[in-house]
């Protein structure tokens, strides 16, 4: 489980500091998805590098299964149990090859070689990647990319997945495919931990397919519930510099013209985005 109590963030700027996280409050449990929306400048990245340690709290806490992002002597098992998903994935390859990418966090670990192999040849498979192996990842599509860098991550086994608005720059086909994985990672072997999930996204109709939405405007929540009622409070969204889904705006305009149906589920939703 995350904890996060009464976390600030704040960053050096001209003339004095700049928060950018005020107070926040939230937990993320075993098994959970939780889907996290705001407009540009909300904090939504600082959140997601304070999760894993990447940038540590100016005040407050995180705690990871326990651990504090605090303690230096922590992060280097924090960073393994929180795996970070980046929106441009070129920004966490280094390696010269898929197939030593997914290896490169396994060897700093100190692995065993013949465990970092299997591992290595696992993810190849779960994420379609062997025919990629020997390629250089910058030659790859941005689906296929965004699959490297989610395999790297998973290679190291971690509790809890964050991703960064990680298809904010994919096309449909890539987006797609992207959630099926995610589909697919959420069912976990027999007596596996499941994995929590916390999915920065720009699409609120990705947003509909996690177990609870927050809404975080200038570095507080603000909203925080089913993604299903939430999303149909469209002008209070678009307040907060929000899109609603098409079906959800569009009974909202007949609602406010008398002409709605009886519920919001009588529309027909998109399957998936």
């Amino acid at each position: 489980m995350i904890i996060v109590n009464n976390l600030v963030v704040e960053y050096p700027a001209a003339g004095g500091v700049r928060r950018v996280l005020s107070n926040l409050s939230l937990t993320l449990a075993e098994g959970e998805f939780v889907a996290l929306m705001g407009a540009n400048g909300s904090g939504k990245t600082s959140l997601a590098r304070c999760l894993n340690g990447i940038v540590s709290p100016s005040a407050g806490e995180v705690l990871v299964d326990g651990l504090d992002t605090r303690d230096p002597q922590d992060l280097r098992e924090i960073r393994r149990r929180v795996g970070l998903v980046f929106q441009h994935p070129d920004n966490q390859m280094v390696a010269p090859t898929v197939e030593r990418e997914l290896a490169f966090g396994l060897e700093n670990s100190g692995l065993p070689r013949p465990e970092m192999q299997r591992r290595v040849a696992a993810m190849l498979e779960l994420f379609d990647l062997t025919p990629y192996r020997d390629r250089a990842p910058h030659q790859l599509s941005g689906g296929e990319k965004q699959r490297v860098a989610l395999a790297s991550v998973m290679a190291m086994q971690p509790r809890h997945l964050i991703f960064d608005e990680p298809t904010s720059l994919l096309d449909y086909p890539a987006r797609l495919g992207f959630f099926n994985t995610l589909a697919r990672l959420r069912r976990p072997e027999a007596g596996a931990t499941p994995l929590a999930i916390l999915h920065i996204t720009q699409f609120a109709e990705e947003a509909l397919f996690a177990d609870r939405l927050l809404i975080l405007h200038r570095g507080e929540i603000v909203l925080a519930g089913a993604p299903g009622e939430l999303l149909a409070r469209v002008e209070e969204l678009e307040a907060l510099g929000l899109r609603a889904p098409v079906e959800f705006r569009a009974f909202d305009h007949l609602r406010r013209h008398g002409q709605a149906p009886l519920a919001l589920s009588e529309l027909m939703l998109s399957p998936i985005l």
